[in-house]
């Protein structure tokens, strides 16, 4: 992957990278169990990979912040994946994200297309009809776990709060929220996860909902430099927060010039000896997840089909 530099300096890069974290917590005496993640580097370095505008990047920079908030109980090699396919304008989406909080994926149509300006952050009319799929890769079982519900929202935090609801019984709550300055950058990123545990009362789920609903924007709160774990405690004062646990969180892909050259060379012979003959050069591969080109020349071209088919 090569990732385009987020911040002007060193020093403004990590310092960025520092404040990307997805902080655990509990409510209730373990009733009740949250995340919160503080995204802002990742939204803007996902931007600037993808090189999205600000329909994309909410979009996008929603699911990122969605699917990063459902990775707090992954392990070794789990991973865990995303997939929006719809008849809306958007087409679709594919994020994932492994147990290091390693976050990449993509759009399906870039750019979406607009109609007429947008008056509002309600995304609803850019999904139109489609399913919400969530693919559990963990690494002790044979095959991945997949669940799949309808959109019914055409809204990324409510399709995954049914998703919970109705694919595992399970009621929770996202708060997903990206903020954009006057120049259209991206100045906060973050996002909320409540989940009932059994034992949960109705007293406090319904307390809860009602809290979550009526909580001001958290990318305006991170944009002011609020700190995470201050915020956890001051909403759910009433709650008994008991913080668990927190790590980072990234926009990390991990293609490569050596992956790209393998799967070319597993292309049938056929192929590879037309692209010598025909070209153009150098051939071009982008990753889809990162948006990374990687170039060939006619040369490694050569080599690769040398190396893979030394008879022909």
């Amino acid at each position: 992957m090569i990732k385009k530099k987020y911040g002007h300096t060193l020093k403004e890069q990590l310092i960025a990278s520092a404040k990307d974290r997805l902080y655990s917590f509990s409510l209730d005496n373990g009733t009740i169990r949250g995340a919160v993640v503080n995204g802002i580097r990742m939204v803007n370095e996902m931007r600037d990979n993808h090189e999205l505008g600000i329909l994309e990047t909410l979009v996008l920079g929603r699911a990122y912040l969605g699917i990063s908030l459902i990775s707090a109980n992954l392990k070794g090699n789990d991973r865990i994946g995303m997939q929006i396919d719809c008849s809306g304008p958007i087409k679709g989406l594919q994020v994932e994200v492994n147990a290091f909080g390693e976050v990449r994926g993509f759009l399906k149509n870039i750019p979406i297309p607009i109609e007429k300006p947008m008056e509002s952050f309600d995304l609803s009319p850019f999904f139109g009809a489609g399913f919400l799929s969530i693919t559990r890769y963990l690494e002790d079982a044979k095959h991945p776990f997949v669940g799949k519900v309808t959109l019914e929202f055409g809204n990324i935090a409510e399709d995954l709060a049914n998703y919970y609801l109705t694919s595992e019984q399970i009621p929770t709550a996202f708060n997903l929220s990206i903020t954009f300055d006057e120049k259209g950058e991206v100045t906060g990123a973050g996002g909320l996860f409540l989940q009932a545990m059994p034992g949960a009362s109705e007293e406090t789920t319904s307390g809860l909902e009602s809290l979550v609903k009526n909580l001001p924007s958290i990318g305006k709160q991170f944009s002011r430099d609020v700190n995470p774990k201050e915020f956890i405690r001051n909403i759910f004062q009433d709650y008994t927060p008991k913080l668990l646990s927190d790590y980072r969180i990234e926009f990390m892909c991990h293609c490569s010039r050596d992956r790209l050259s393998n799967l070319l060379a597993m292309l049938p012979h056929t192929e590879i000896k037309d692209m010598l003959k025909k070209g153009p050069f150098p051939v071009e591969s982008r990753c889809h997840n990162c948006n990374t080109l990687y170039t060939f020349d006619q040369s490694e071209i050569e080599n690769i089909y040398g190396m893979r088919y030394p008879e022909n």
